[in-house]
């Protein structure tokens, strides 16, 4: 059975930075493509950050470039989201998500496997 599970999520201030984790097992993790997205209420889930699945890539949106960064370490299985200089519109439920495609791009629909999402509140 594949779980995955956000932490870290929380509250702070304009400029501060905090630290996503995702936890996973029940699959391969180091084959997967691993990314994370966020959502809003009343939004369509956004694409945030992609690590490829041999890690030899990112993708960051234009957002997020230059301040957030995602990583991965195979032996733990785990996958990291590392925000800095954050912002009010930073605010969202943030994912991370598994894909079996070695591509899946910046589109929600190709990762097959879900958190349930860690709330980050940004305060101005």
């Amino acid at each position: 059975q594949v779980q995955v599970v956000e932490s870290g999520g929380g509250l702070v201030q304009a400029g501060g930075s905090l630290r996503l984790s995702c936890a996973a097992s029940g699959l391969f993790f180091s084959w997967y493509t691993w990314g994370w997205f966020r959502q809003v209420p009343g939004k369509e889930r956004e694409f945030v950050a992609e690590i490829s699945w041999n890690r030899g890539g990112t993708d960051y949106a234009g957002s997020v470039k230059g301040r957030f960064t995602i990583s991965v370490d195979d032996a733990k299985k785990m996958v990291y989201l590392q925000m800095n200089s954050l912002n009010v519109e930073d605010t969202a439920v943030y994912y991370c998500a598994a894909a079996k495609m070695i591509s899946p791009g910046r589109s929600s629909p190709q990762y097959d496997y879900w958190g349930q999402g860690t709330q980050v509140t940004v305060s101005s």
